[in-house]
């Protein structure tokens, strides 16, 4: 593969971006701008922490962009002369005032194989839906959400025991490769996409609300599913032993084998396996049951 002079803006945000980003650097592309996020307050300090791309950016000098508003971009980018976008996971609709600054477009990384789960929590989606293969899309973005042309797909099998951040890393990884091996024909255009097929489906947004779950509206296996796939946000909430603690790990199981296993619907059992208690501390089932219980 031979990278192209054409300029690469990259937009993207967290970890599942960084992947993709690096990438283009370990390939060699001239990536000219990384368009991101603004800084934002994280933990429990509050202290302003910068996207994830911004820092491997900057460890490369390459300029970072993080407009409050995207039409301020316009201009710079017009700068760079022949450019293409590169984007994943950045969190932001991008209008079309920006979409047509590019040739052919902007290349979209998304962690599904569309039309399945357009939206914003694809994986997360998979992974609650017990769903036996998930994979990576490479599309041409454009305006409605996800619902651009294809490149490429890559499937992505799925053992049934994987959590949210084990995923976001596979398919992170998945698409920085796919990115790669499909990168040089789109430049090239001998390489053009195609419509999506098959049935549509949406993956909604998570809220912190979503964390507290009532065992009585999941089957066992439906909320053991539902830990894994909310492992880093919103988590998963239940109350033990009279005190709100979160799950962090937790299998089904047909029979009651402590007095901690919780009944769900199907009258079958969530086991407990890990979790954290509510002074934050996480261990197994077995010592919150032997006298830890703050």
């Amino acid at each position: 593969m031979t990278p192209t002079s054409k300029t690469i803006i990259f937009f993207g945000t967290d970890s599942f971006s960084e992947a993709a980003l690096r990438h283009l650097i370990q390939a060699g592309y001239p990536v000219g701008a990384v368009v991101t996020k603004p800084d934002a307050p994280r933990g429990r300090g509050h202290k302003l922490m910068p996207p994830e791309v911004k820092i491997l950016a900057l460890q490369h000098d390459i300029p970072v962009w993080q407009p409050a508003r995207l039409d301020e971009i316009i201009e710079p980018i017009k700068a760079f002369g022949d450019t293409i976008g590169v984007l994943s996971s950045f969190g932001r609709l991008i209008p079309e005032s920006i979409l047509q600054l590019f040739t052919p477009g902007i290349i979209n990384i998304h962690p599904s194989l569309l039309p399945a789960y357009r939206g914003p929590t694809p994986i997360e989606t998979a992974i609650a839906n017990g769903d036996e293969k998930t994979g990576v899309s490479l599309m041409l973005l454009v305006k409605e959400m996800d619902a651009g042309p294809l490149y490429a797909q890559a499937d992505y099998p799925l053992t049934g025991n994987e959590t949210q951040p084990e995923l976001y890393e596979a398919l992170a990884d998945l698409g920085g490769s796919l990115l790669m091996q499909h990168l040089p024909h789109i430049i090239s255009g001998e390489l053009t996409p195609r419509d999506q097929l098959g049935p549509v489906s949406y993956s909604r947004l998570l809220h912190k609300s979503d964390a507290l779950a009532d065992p009585g509206m999941y089957t066992a296996e439906q909320l053991a599913r539902k830990v894994r796939a909310h492992l880093s946000y919103p988590k998963t909430k239940l109350t033990l032993l009279g005190q709100l603690v979160t799950i962090t790990a937790a299998h089904s199981s047909p029979e009651r084998t402590s007095i901690l296993d919780v009944t769900c619907s199907d009258g079958h059992f969530l086991v407990i396996d890990e979790l954290v208690g509510p002074s934050g501390r996480r261990m197994n089932g077995a010592a919150f049951l032997n006298g830890y219980h703050a």
